[in-house]
């Protein structure tokens, strides 16, 4: 580790930007949110620059860097478009052994800075010490996306308790008292307003003396979404990573599995085609059992627990067992699947409507759909669960007034790299579905949208 990590206080801090363009500019603005004093040494400014001089908020000399300018400031940063500028900078600071930045120069550098993520009084700081900037900035975009948003307000709530936090609990609480708090607050994403989290903080502290409850179990049915993890929701990886428990399908990807906390118990349940590998009732007792035994469990199903998911048949098993519950929405694979494969799925030229079926026969093989409203012009026609299914599901729509050369699709494995799409009509389909042996999952498209997909097909050459 050549560069150890530190944070400096820069309250009545003096820091000195050498430069005054883009480059300077933006570190100025990083700079403007500390108590920092901030002098700009340049001969021009942008206008950005310009208006902060002038409110005060920075000290402008305008003219070029003196070596003498490094004197009593707690960081420098050399920020110019002239290397020998920059050199000259970080010459006259270190030899006042006062931290210098030199912006892309790492070899003239003793301090550099990091991609910060900010959450009120809590600061991650990412560094790849000077190698690889970018890299630091794509992990702070990560991490940005899973640390919640209002903590910082927490945080400030929080710190007027603590003085009434140590008077009432032994030292030995203290610890799990916040911790306990912090990971029900955690759970929710810090959602509720700053009143809210007051009262229950307050609420906290007076039943902190009182006999200890169980832990309250609590149910989320997410939606993992069409396959790709990075169309997950931030709330659904935010479950993900607080479940004890996982009861998982056989469609959803493994990538979103193992987001899951390490030390989850993770239960597949998977369903086949034909073969249910668990039983519904047994699922919704499973979700049910570790519940009420206090734990947080986490039934994770592909696309959207409510689109043929049978999210509402478990939902309505919690919600009758009087258990904490909630629905976390995911993107259904008909939305997901279509855009990835360049197939928008309504479109003023083409469907002012789009529905969604199931090809899943029932239990006496009998394929029982709403033909005649399946088969109505202008609209998009989505079947889930129809790769087995395909021939007949054709033959009916047919039979029910659309033409045979009406476009379709299907799509297999899709927002996946493993994405695959036959196009091809009602008549033709079937016989190219079966050529190309498409395994599965997949989900049939039927409209003119389809004929879109060769000047739409992004994924196509974004997977290449």
């Amino acid at each position: 580790m050549r560069y150890f990590p530190v944070f400096l206080d820069m309250t009545a801090a003096d820091v000195l930007i050498v430069g005054g363009g883009v480059i300077a500019e933006r570190k100025w603005r990083l700079l403007a949110r500390t108590p920092a004093r901030i002098t700009v040494v340049s001969p021009a400014l942008t206008p950005a620059l310009e208006e902060a001089a002038q409110a005060g908020s920075i000290t402008w000399s305008g003219r070029e860097f003196e070596p003498g300018d490094v004197a009593a400031q707690r960081l420098v940063i050399a920020a110019t478009a002239d290397a020998g500028v920059n050199a000259a900078v970080s010459r006259a600071a270190q030899a006042r052994n006062i931290p210098v930045n030199v912006v892309d120069d790492r070899a003239q550098c003793t301090a550099i800075t990091p991609a910060i993520v900010e959450r009120g009084e809590i600061l991650v700081a990412i560094s790849s010490q000077g190698v690889m900037p970018v890299l630091a900035r794509r992990i702070r975009e990560r991490i940005e996306q899973v640390l919640p948003a209002r903590m910082g307000g927490f945080i400030e709530i929080a710190s007027g308790f603590r003085d009434r936090v140590r008077e009432r609990l032994d030292a030995d609480r203290v610890r799990g008292f916040w911790e306990g708090l912090v990971d029900s607050l955690w759970r929710e994403g810090f959602a509720e307003s700053d009143e809210l989290i007051g009262q229950r903080i307050e609420r906290a502290l007076a039943q902190a003396g009182e006999p200890r409850k169980a832990p309250a179990g609590r149910v989320s049915l997410v939606g993992g979404g069409p396959g790709d993890p990075e169309l997950l929701t931030l709330r659904a990886l935010r479950r993900l990573q607080d479940a004890d428990v996982v009861l998982f399908d056989r469609l959803v990807n493994q990538d979103l599995v193992d987001l899951a906390r390490r030390d989850a118990e993770r239960i597949h349940v998977g369903k086949r085609r034909d073969r249910h590998t668990v039983p519904q009732s047994q699922i919704n007792a499973l979700m049910i059992d570790y519940a009420r035994a206090g734990k947080q469990v986490v039934r994770l199903k592909g696309g959207d627990p409510f689109i043929f998911g049978r999210g509402g048949e478990e939902l309505a098993d919690v919600v009758a067992a009087g258990l904490n519950v909630e629905v976390v929405p995911g993107i259904t694979a008909a939305s997901g699947c279509a855009a990835y494969a360049g197939i928008p799925l309504t479109h003023r030229d083409h469907a002012q409507s789009c529905m969604f079926v199931t090809g899943h026969r029932k239990a006496n093989g009998e394929l029982d759909l709403p033909w005649q409203a399946m088969a109505a012009p202008q609209q998009t026609l989505v079947v889930y669960m129809g790769l087995a299914t395909l021939a007949d599901v054709c033959g009916q729509l047919v039979a029910h007034g659309l033409r045979p050369t009406h476009p379709c699709a299907m799509i297999e494995s899709g927002t996946l790299r493993a994405q695959r799409v036959v196009s091809g009509t009602l008549r033709t389909l079937p016989e190219r579905v079966l050529t190309a042996q498409l395994k599965g999952p997949a989900l049939l498209i039927v409209g003119t949208v389809v004929t879109l997909r060769p000047d739409l097909a992004w994924f196509d050459t974004a997977a290449a």
